[in-house]
């Protein structure tokens, strides 16, 4: 178990990564957009709808895990995702839905209770988590991407 002053860092962390990723997108042209750091990597455009899926699965997890008594947390394949949901449509849509799903997030975790962060759930791949292991995982989720798409901006050919 975290302490209370490591667990308030984290949600801090959580809670400014939509900025983290929005400043990594500052200025970003259309070509940045589908540009990749290298092969097998997301593009930024692909990384963005990423988030947007991803942070709306992790709310409901939260949710549940907070709300139920031990729930199926149900895995899903992202490289899937990103190959049959049209990652190549415009962004903006999958921004706010990142965005939205960290704003009414954050003043959920920050109103928990010690008992609620060891709430757990089964996850379907990886077996027995809790609320915290969500809050460590997703503290850092959105800035490695942004770092991700940084990188990918970084390798853009000069034009």
């Amino acid at each position: 178990m975290l302490t209370v002053e490591q667990r308030n860092e984290l949600i801090d962390q959580y809670a400014a990564g939509y900025d983290a990723v929005i400043a990594a997108l500052d200025g970003i042209t259309p070509e940045e957009l589908d540009v990749r750091e290298g092969p097998g990597e997301w593009s930024p455009r692909q990384v963005v709808h990423h988030l947007g899926d991803s942070e709306m699965t992790s709310a409901i997890r939260i949710r549940r895990m907070i709300a139920e008594d031990n729930p199926l947390l149900q895995g899903y394949d992202q490289e899937r995702f990103a190959e049959v949901l049209f990652y190549d449509r415009p962004i903006e849509a999958s921004l706010e839905a990142f965005r939205g799903a960290r704003a009414s997030t954050t003043p959920i975790l920050r109103a928990l209770s010690e008992q609620q962060w060891a709430h757990t759930g089964n996850h379907s791949e990886t077996g027995t988590t809790c609320v915290e292991d969500s809050l460590v995982y997703y503290a850092v989720h959105a800035h490695d991407h942004a770092d991700q798409i940084r990188r990918a901006r970084a390798a853009a050919p000069n034009v």
